[in-house]
């Protein structure tokens, strides 16, 4: 067995000979663990997420079983724990809000535990930054990786995209142009084996960020999760976990700088969803990486889109596997110098060596840096009197010529004054209007929902309108599509100008410009912000309380302010 360079934190727990290691070792030992287990070897935490509550993950107890194989293979010994797992389709009011909750029960397992290293699985959104985010704020040996997403869906002999279909079949049955028969058979057809969404959603960007940080092994991103690749990656993993405890290979070192530019070209490059820009502001603040909204725009905003995925184009991720994968688009940024080739990553090889043989095998997904699917497609990020601190939008899902409009703004100041209104047809709204959502941003929804993709009003759908501007201070879904701006920062909810708006007020929005303008002049506006209330809080007492309390705003990550940075591995005290 190869000798490890420095003591092993589980050596704490495990080599004493006392009442404390009698303690530690003997009720490991009701398990079937036999003494040689606690020889010395590097203890690995299995960090999963399964849960029956959290469909995406429902077959991560396989994939533990291969992670542990792989432990064992390379002399190590495995130990599986549990975490807060964040199912994206069931929690309510958003699995957003409880991101820094997962992320805490991940920091705090692991650090209060015998263990050298941790192998992370994760797969539906928002367990992916939350179990990053704490691992980053202990900083041991650490390797992602994610389950993978779902087979393509089929209906009627096409296919159909999780996500970014359940939204345009859900605005097809408003519209009264297909059954609630129809719209039952899609919702079995859509989702036919385990995994994640098979679009270039949050789930799918994250795995995909995962790989481009060089925290994952390379073809993380998009093996599908009933592929068997998927299970020889993960024991892949474990093995090479073992050796990053002997190396003493932290996840800081992962967590450059030049890692998280790559991962800004690659969100732009994959047409990644929006949710991976609070995601990496929060994980940059975690490990000390200066990182703010100008870098994703500075970064991404030369960077073409190459892949033709739902839902800024036609394909899914077993489309996006079949054709080369993430090493196919990260050697093409590499051709182009828009890669840190000499970023290392989990398995011990740059970033330039991983990719060096991709191919790309289906141009008609993965298109050519010269014959790009969108060009300059990146995530833009607006400034304006409307977003002082900031906002985004997702050029490649948005209608061109929406992207330099004026139009008169229709506000709607909670979620509930939308759904109750939006279905009137005496709504005055028209094809230039802009919609306006208030008080869905971190402490205001509270969690930062994904609701700033709205419906638009059935008057519209009928007359084949399919796009609004429509602006908030909330999130959208990275299956969503359509010219919305997200995450306007200050929120309304703190009294950003995004409470001042008042229906009939004119807007601009001009994307080329990076400018969002509410045309009312200073002097109205001072006047609305003096008679200005604050919503009422949505807690006193609990989580959400504390989350309304500390939460930091979208431009900085959404952390809890309390969490921002790392406190390290060291071994706590006795127990006894």
């Amino acid at each position: 067995m190869t000798t490890t360079p420095k003591k092993l934190r589980s050596r704490a727990w495990f080599e004493r000979q006392d009442k404390m290691g009698f303690y530690y070792r003997s009720w490991l030992k009701n398990s079937g663990i036999p003494q040689d287990q606690f020889d010395g070897r590097p203890v690995i935490g299995i960090c999963n997420t399964w849960s029956e509550l959290t469909p995406c993950n429902s077959h991560f107890r396989e994939i533990a079983e291969h992670v542990r194989r792989g432990v064992l293979d390379a002399g190590g010994f495995p130990l599986e724990f549990p975490v807060l797992s964040l199912g994206e389709t069931m929690m309510r009011p958003t699995a957003m809000l409880y991101r820094n909750l997962a992320s805490m029960d991940v920091e705090e397992a692991v650090r209060a535990n015998p263990l050298d290293g941790v192998v992370l699985l994760m797969g539906c959104d928002k367990t992916t930054p939350a179990l990053l985010m704490g691992a980053a704020s202990v900083d041991l040996p650490t390797v992602g990786v994610s389950g993978g997403p779902m087979l393509r869906g089929y209906y009627e002999g096409r296919t159909v995209g999780s996500g970014t279909n359940t939204i345009s079949m859900s605005e097809q049955l408003r519209a009264g142009t297909i059954t609630i028969e129809q719209f039952h058979e899609a919702e079995a057809a859509m989702n036919r084996s385990h995994g994640h969404c098979m679009t270039m959603g949050t789930a799918s960007t994250m795995a995909c960020l995962v790989e481009a940080l060089g925290v994952g092994m390379p073809g993380n991103a998009a093996i599908p999760a009933v592929d068997a690749r998927r299970n020889v990656l993960a024991r892949d993993a474990g093995r090479r976990i073992v050796d990053m405890v002997r190396e003493d290979v932290t996840l800081s070192q992962l967590l450059t700088r030049k890692a998280f530019e790559n991962a800004i070209r690659t969100t732009a490059a994959v047409g990644g969803s929006t949710n991976a820009v609070v995601h990496l502001l929060a994980l940059a603040r975690r490990v000390g990486v200066p990182l703010d909204l100008d870098d994703w725009d500075k970064l991404g905003r030369d960077v073409h889109c190459l892949v033709n995925l739902m839902p800024s184009g036609q394909y899914l991720m077993e489309d996006f596997f079949e054709a080369g994968g993430l090493p196919a688009v990260l050697q093409q940024l590499h051709q182009r110098g828009l890669l840190h080739a000499d970023a290392m990553t989990a398995n011990g090889k740059t970033m330039g060596e991983n990719v060096a043989n991709a191919r790309n095998w289906r141009h008609e997904v993965i298109h050519p840096m010269d014959q790009p699917f969108k060009s300059d497609a990146g995530i833009a990020v607006l400034e304006g009197n409307l977003a002082p601190n900031g906002a985004i939008i997702k050029p490649s899902a948005a209608s061109p010529h929406l992207l330099q409009h004026t139009g008169r703004a229709v506000v709607f100041n909670t979620i509930e004054d939308l759904h109750a209104r939006i279905n009137d047809e005496s709504l005055d709204i028209d094809e230039n209007s802009i919609m306006v959502l208030q008080n869905c941003g971190p402490k205001g929804y509270p969690g930062m929902a994904e609701v700033g993709n709205m419906p638009l009003p059935p008057k519209l759908l009928r007359r084949g309108i399919t796009d609004l501007i429509r602006i908030s201070d909330a999130r959208m879904s990275g299956t969503a599509y359509g010219t919305v701006v997200l995450h306007v920062s200050p929120e309304a909810a703190v009294g950003g100008p995004l409470a001042l708006v008042r229906s009939g007020d004119l807007i601009r929005l001009d994307v080329p410009a990076r400018q969002l303008q509410l045309l009312v002049d200073d002097a109205e506006l001072a006047e609305r912000r003096a008679a200005w209330q604050a919503p009422e809080p949505h807690a006193s007492r609990g989580y959400v309380k504390l989350y309304i309390d500390h939460v930091t705003q979208a431009h900085e990550g959404a952390d809890l302010d309390f969490l921002v940075g790392c406190s390290g591995s060291r071994v706590p005290r006795d127990n006894h």
